[in-house]
């Protein structure tokens, strides 16, 4: 990618934890799709979190830069965040049904959201149908308790690309999703990159999913990026010890073929955009052979941070 949207170098320290980000450094290009790829616990989300302006809210401290769009967002006030996040840098959280207001009506949910940035009634007939959701008014005035979880991730997507942001962060936006939702999931965030242009942090374990959707890929092990190159590069031929470890850890069966497992070759069944090249396809094609859909669940203390994450941006856009 020719321009530079996101350009990163930070640490990052937590009360009684020092060094959870160590110089790390890394770029989205503009309509570039970049994965982020490490064990639980390496710093993932904590790169979100910095990204969003919010890591004081766990009591963290953030130095360095944060550069997006030519602005070092370390250097805003909060206020001035509040106008960027939300409406230039969205998030879609891990837990998408512990990330939306219990409370409110759906409806509701996306009226607030809205009014955090524009003015005025808006129809979300267009909004719901461009992320396969129902647009009726029966839809609108249910709860979130009545929706699947494929369904309420869909509709945190419509949520925070309301705004028509540039840069996306997608934090494990499939772990808690079925096969066939995660493939669903995954084809929306091409067409929405495609269509839309918007960039994306791909946050995740998956490494099927971080294949078949991703141009770049970035290998964080304790807080430090120690690989980062295309995606056709890193998994067909990793270059550190780490990579190649995360890789050969797939599970396999005794006999030694892939072992079953949730995310099924379903997640490479549309090529992405790390499968532009024969190259790329041909080892593509081998790693989904390889993993076909092995699935790296999550068990970290990140989690925890993860939902509240979503709790606060979800509920964030008004300001009482």
């Amino acid at each position: 990618m020719s321009d530079t949207l996101l350009s990163v170098r930070v640490w990052a320290d937590y009360p009684g934890k020092a060094g959870v980000l160590r110089d790390v450094s890394l770029t989205v290009g503009c309509g570039e799709i970049v994965g982020l790829v490490g064990r639980s616990g390496e710093g993932k989300s904590t790169l979100a979190t910095a990204i969003l302006g919010l890591l004081g809210l766990k009591g963290g401290v953030c130095r360095g830069e944060i550069f997006f769009q030519g602005q070092n967002l370390v250097d805003l006030s909060s206020a001035e965040m509040r106008r960027i996040r939300g409406k230039n840098i969205s998030l879609v959280p891990q837990s998408p049904l512990a990330a939306l207001n219990p409370s409110l009506r759906l409806g509701a949910q996306l009226d607030e959201a809205s009014r955090a940035h524009a003015n005025g009634p808006r129809d979300w007939a267009p909004l719901l149908d461009s992320v396969s959701l129902p647009s009726a008014r029966d839809f609108l005035r249910q709860y979130p308790r009545s929706l699947s979880v494929g369904m309420a991730q869909r509709f945190l997507i419509a949520m925070a690309i309301m705004h028509r942001p540039s840069l996306l962060l997608a934090d494990e936006p499939t772990s808690a999703l079925d096969t066939v939702t995660q493939a669903e999931i995954l084809s929306l965030f091409r067409r929405l990159n495609r269509e839309q242009g918007i960039a994306i942090l791909y946050i995740s374990h998956d490494l099927a999913s971080v294949a078949s959707l991703c141009h770049r890929v970035a290998i964080l092990e304790q807080g430090r990026i120690v690989e980062c190159a295309t995606a056709e590069e890193v998994f067909s031929n990793p270059q550190h010890e780490y990579t190649r470890m995360l890789i050969a850890a797939i599970p396999r069966s005794p006999g030694g073929s892939v072992a079953p497992s949730r995310a099924g070759s379903g997640a490479l069944s549309e090529a992405g955009p790390g499968a532009g090249s024969e190259a790329g396809r041909a080892s593509l094609n081998a790693l989904s052979q390889q993993v076909a859909g092995s699935r790296q669940h999550r068990s970290d203390g990140e989690q925890g941070g993860e939902i509240a994450l979503g709790e606060r941006i979800a509920v964030e856009p008004v300001q009482r």
